[in-house]
């Protein structure tokens, strides 16, 4: 789609009504999939053990899913860890069973099962109260940012702007949740951070386009509020865009190189620099000017001082 230009300015706002049916459209779908799917939950939130086990020769994922169902193990999510050599189990909950005990039959069952010689990376596990609490806390974290946001904003800025940022932050938050939830990622604590991550990022961004506007709408006297807007947006525009360029190249180079430890962190922010672009261009922007932001809402106001009206008057 090629964005119409006015007198050198990009005509961002023409496109508002359809850039909002498209996200309406993205967040609808995002809460069915959290609905129907919900959200593959990674063993810091729901608890349990974690194997991963190397191999000489790259692993077989069938015949090691038939070994742990054959041991009682039918739960085990058994998948490919970083190379083809590499694979992580996962188990679910064991009631009185020490995370060495249940690591050191998996290995047994392996070797007996297979011809190849394994070797245990690492074990972890999780307790069920641990992961209970860390869901419940990183919930609230993400609450308490948008709040605090919510109150900073309206502080710095006005109100209209202050809503404008919290719905762009939202909007980028549900987007990132329900690519994980229909793309069946794990969600672990790494991700929960990259998410943390992409709200300060937004925030930064949105940030900026409002200080923009603001400023505009007190240096611009003749001009309507989406007029100022498209000159604010097209004055940002190349700073927005080599920011993101940038942070784009370094989270290629983490989500390629970086192992499979921090995939998920990596996939977050790299979709998360997206969205966050987007909405800050035209989410917050549009809810602002659809909430009727004018430039009397930034012009601060003056105040006389006591007697000014007197002197005056004086000859």
């Amino acid at each position: 789609m090629q964005i119409l230009k006015i007198k050198d300015t990009w005509a961002f706002m023409s496109y508002r009504k359809p850039a909002v049916i498209f996200s309406l459209v993205l967040i609808i779908a995002s809460i069915v999939s959290l609905s129907v799917n919900k959200l593959n939950w990674g063993l810091d939130f729901t608890g349990g053990t974690l194997i991963e086990v190397g191999f000489e020769q790259p692993a077989n994922l069938s015949e090691i899913r038939r070994i742990m169902e054959q041991g009682g193990h039918e739960d085990a999510i058994v998948q490919l860890f970083g190379s083809a050599n590499d694979v992580l189990i996962r188990l679910g909950q064991r009631d009185n069973v020490k995370a060495e005990m249940l690591g050191n039959e998996i290995l047994t069952m392996l070797k007996q099962g297979t011809s190849q010689d394994v070797e245990m990376r690492r074990i972890e596990f999780v307790g069920a109260n641990v992961g209970d609490e860390l869901t419940e806390q990183g919930g609230l974290a993400m609450l308490t940012a948008l709040i605090c946001i919510l109150v900073y904003v309206a502080f710095r800025f006005e109100w209209r702007f202050a809503l404008g940022s919290v719905t762009a932050l939202a909007h980028d938050v549900i987007l990132t949740l329900g690519l994980f939830s229909f793309l069946q990622l794990e969600f672990d604590l790494t991700v929960l951070a990259a998410i943390l991550a992409v709200i300060g990022y937004s925030l930064n961004d949105t940030i900026v386009v409002s200080d923009r506007i603001r400023e505009n709408f007190r240096k611009i006297r003749k001009g309507t509020p989406e007029e100022v807007i498209n000159i604010s947006l097209t004055q940002t525009l190349s700073r927005t865009m080599i920011t993101s360029l940038t942070t784009f190249l370094v989270l290629l180079a983490l989500f390629f190189k970086g192992g499979a430890l921090i995939h998920g962190f990596a996939t977050a922010l790299l979709f998360g620099i997206f969205v966050g672009t987007y909405s800050s261009i035209y989410v917050a922007s549009t809810v602002a000017l659809a909430l009727g932001i004018s430039k009397e809402d930034l012009i601060p106001e003056v105040i006389e001082k006591e007697g000014a009206d007197q002197e005056e008057l004086m000859p």
